[in-house]
């Protein structure tokens, strides 16, 4: 078996990592004894292209349960957990190919092995391996069954490729399952990226103005737990919906020009490209720290930042670079700019995964079955799955809830009842 990780010798920690993480992630497992009982993925090549973290370990192991022949590589060169890599090379025989801090072309070459393994399924999170194969490996496309899509950037760009006819195989929109979107990206990415501010920095929330560039679900999560710690939270949008909600949650909306002379702390959660700018640099006060928890390292500029700076620290802390301007300001960018939760911190905890991944799980399954059917489009998660995985995480949390009663199942789907 071919794999390409750190070091072997971190496997023992990483698979205690992996079972404490499936301690806490009971709908993924009976989906793991599902899958281990039917096998919907048997003699099935899988490529994922994730976050190498404890909790896609266990995805994967569900994956494999199922029948299916899967390699790992890294979505993201800084968010490896090496242990876990190691784990499942050793104990769970899967090959991976990911290193944490692998540099851009090792990060390509791991994509690479992911596509000569030559998977009739794909998993990514970001659209990099079905964009790479796509582009670079077109012949494969038609031996290909489908794909599952884990982020909002992946699918803003999958859907983007949907219009101008570029994609050729079926694609699920895992990102925009309730069970997904609602959960993970509001509270897994507004409790991790508070972690990896914290762990970068060690620095005190209460008290300090803190920026969240962008309001949607991450968004929300982001300035939902900063304002939970005491910090004064504006927002920036470009949505007037999101922004009046912003608003009427209480918190501050302004244009980034504007928060960026108040800002300490300024977090980039939407998707698109240079939303902290030269000209934010330039206003920024003495001290402000930038970071990053959208899913690529465009959100900030960083080369503008590179080309104001007279000077810079690199690693004055872990994950932490100090750029000193010409007029003496200094800025501090967490992480180069890449996911602040997944490179300093673990990402998001496992019982918000537990939701996410059984959902790609379930997707993966789903797309097996009805391979026949399937056109080259983005597919939304079926209310199926959705209702199946948020029952699981019910009863699992021992919460309870009503039922209609056939009197107000009627009057629900009934023209004929009035006021």
């Amino acid at each position: 078996m071919k794999y390409e990780i750190k070091d072997i010798g971190l496997a023992e920690r990483g698979k205690k990592r992996i079972l404490w993480a499936d301690n806490d992630m009971p709908v993924l497992q009976q989906v793991r004894e599902k899958f281990e009982k039917e096998k919907p993925l048997k003699d099935l090549k899988m490529s994922a292209c994730l976050h190498v973290t404890a909790e896609t370990a266990n995805l994967v192991r569900a994956l494999k349960a199922g029948g299916a022949d899967v390699l790992l590589c890294a979505s993201n060169p800084l968010s490896t957990q090496d242990d876990v890599a190691a784990a499942l090379v050793k104990h769970f025989k899967v090959p991976v190919f990911a290193i944490k801090g692998e540099d851009r072309k090792t990060f390509f070459n791991h994509l690479e092995a992911a596509i000569a393994h030559k998977p009739v399924i794909t998993m990514d999170d970001g659209a990099d391996l079905v964009s790479t194969i796509h582009k670079d490996h077109s012949e494969m496309l038609g031996k290909m069954i489908g794909s599952m899509e884990e982020t909002t950037t992946g699918v803003i760009r999958l859907r983007a490729m949907a219009k101008d006819d570029a994609l050729k195989i079926p694609v699920v929109a895992v990102n925009d399952a309730q069970t997904k979107s609602m959960f993970d990206n509001r509270y897994g990415t507004g409790q991790s990226t508070i972690d990896g501010i914290i762990r970068a920095t060690d620095m005190l929330f209460a008290g300090k103005t803190v920026v969240s560039a962008g309001y949607g679900w991450c968004g929300r999560g982001f300035a939902m737990r900063a304002k939970g710690l005491g910090a004064q939270v504006v927002v920036t949008e470009v949505d007037p919906i999101k922004a009046l909600e912003a608003a009427m949650d209480g918190f501050r909306v302004m244009p980034m020009e504007e928060a960026a002379k108040i800002g300490d702390l300024f977090c980039t959660l939407t998707g698109d490209i240079n939303v902290i700018d030269e000209s934010h640099f330039k206003l920024m006060k003495d001290g402000a720290i930038v970071c990053n928890s959208g899913h690529f390292d465009v959100e900030i500029n960083v080369k503008a930042l590179k080309k104001l700076a007279k000077k810079i620290n690199k690693q004055v802390r872990n994950f932490v670079d100090e750029y000193i301007m010409e007029d003496g300001r200094r800025i501090f960018l967490l992480a180069d700019g890449r996911l602040i939760n997944l490179s300093a911190a673990e990402g998001h905890p496992a019982c918000v995964m537990d939701m996410s991944f059984s959902t790609q799980a379930l997707a993966s399954e789903w797309v097996a079955a009805n391979k026949e059917n399937l056109e080259p489009k983005v597919y939304d998660i079926s209310q199926e799955i959705e209702e199946f995985v948020s029952t699981l995480k019910l009863k699992s949390m021992d919460v309870k809830i009503d039922k209609l009663t056939p009197e107000q199942q009627k009057y629900l789907t009934s023209w004929q009842e009035g006021t």
